[in-house]
């Protein structure tokens, strides 16, 4: 197990954007059966998420929680050297959303941008590029954007994915300072490609007529070949294979047991798997923070969402944190790092 240690380098604010739009799950009676719906709310922990409007995408979610950064925090544009995007919602295949998001903002042409293309992984591995780049000479800021339109690729008809995903946007500024040390461990087996995927629509499977047929699965999900589909067993069994043993290899190598844990925050994929993973763990539950019951899964940009609305309230300490993400890839991975002096925004809407 390879792990990446930072120092000198930490998380200087986070912030939040969500659309306006509320969907509740006892909505969609429309297509799914009461029992279905009370298994979401009781099992998944999902009330409501946010979904954004035709044309709002990830991008616009970002801009507007990295402008909120930066004026709360008082950031002079002209001192980011960095911006990642990471999404797998971009603005289009080509160009890159990063460069597009520099020019909105307003950053200066020095400021290099790329975009990361990565679904539940995505924040903690964008974080760990951002401070690779935050340790080098010549770079002290590192603006990253996380967020994703979920429900612009999943159909209203699918009866596993549309209770879950909800939309958001973050930003988070990484800089040189005084921070303690981070740890990260990240892994991935592409043998689980097919278990999360959109089979159409890229230059493997390109769009074609066969892409836009619509299947009816055993359940009655409705979809075609250009919108996401999981397999939801085996991303639970990926789950719970792999995500305790990262976090017990994590805090090994940092020589931290779970009594030395100030706050756990998982991708926010399923209250049930969440909770079994902090039994597992033995990690005590008032440590572990949410944000599914009103958000549901925003893929990427769940961890930051989560710090943005439950770590302000939690009054828990911030001095040894753990972020863990998994999912498509498959891609999994987490992070040690020190939180007591992050700034954190109100969360606001689009």
């Amino acid at each position: 197990m390879a792990f990446i240690r930072y120092s000198n380098v930490g998380i200087k604010a986070v912030s939040a954007c969500v659309p306006q739009n509320i969907e509740k799950t006892v909505d969609l009676a429309y297509f799914m059966q009461q029992e279905d719906i009370d298994k979401v709310l009781s099992q998944i922990g999902i009330e409501e998420k946010r979904i954004a409007a035709s044309d709002v995408c990830s991008s616009d979610l970002c801009y507007n929680a990295a402008e909120r950064l930066i004026e709360d925090n008082a950031i002079d544009k002209n001192e980011i050297d960095a911006l990642i995007f990471v999404s797998q919602t971009s603005d289009f295949h080509q160009p890159a959303t990063a460069p597009i998001l520099q020019c909105r903002l307003g950053l200066p042409k020095s400021c290099l941008s790329f975009d990361i293309n990565l679904a539940c992984s995505g924040y903690v591995y964008g974080l760990s590029v951002a401070y690779a780049f935050a340790s080098q000479r010549g770079i002290n800021r590192v603006l990253l954007l996380v967020g994703e339109t979920m429900s612009k690729i999943v159909s209203r008809n699918d009866k596993v994915n549309t209770p879950l995903f909800g939309d958001a946007g973050t930003a988070t500024l990484v800089e040189k300072g005084e921070y303690g040390e981070s740890l990260f461990s990240l892994h991935s087996d592409g043998g689980g490609a097919e278990v999360m995927m959109i089979p159409y629509g890229g230059f493997r499977n390109q769009s074609s007529t066969e892409g836009f047929v619509n299947v009816t699965d055993e359940d009655g999900s409705v979809r075609n070949g250009e919108q996401f589909r999981m397999d939801g067993l085996e991303v639970f069994n990926f789950g719970m294979r792999e995500e305790p043993k990262d976090i017990k290899g994590l805090m090994a190598e940092a020589g931290i047991t779970v009594d030395d844990i100030d706050a756990l925050i998982f991708h926010q994929a399923n209250h049930f798997m969440t909770d079994f993973f902090a039994n597992r763990l033995k990690v005590s539950k008032d440590k572990v923070l949410y944000s599914i019951r009103k958000f549901g899964n925003t893929s990427s940009a769940s961890i930051p969402l989560t710090i943005v609305t439950a770590m302000p309230s939690s009054h828990l300490a911030r001095k040894k944190v753990i972020l863990s993400g998994f999912g498509a890839g498959l891609s999994w991975g987490s992070v040690l790092l020190d939180m007591e002096k992050t700034n954190i925004s109100p969360i606001i809407e689009l």
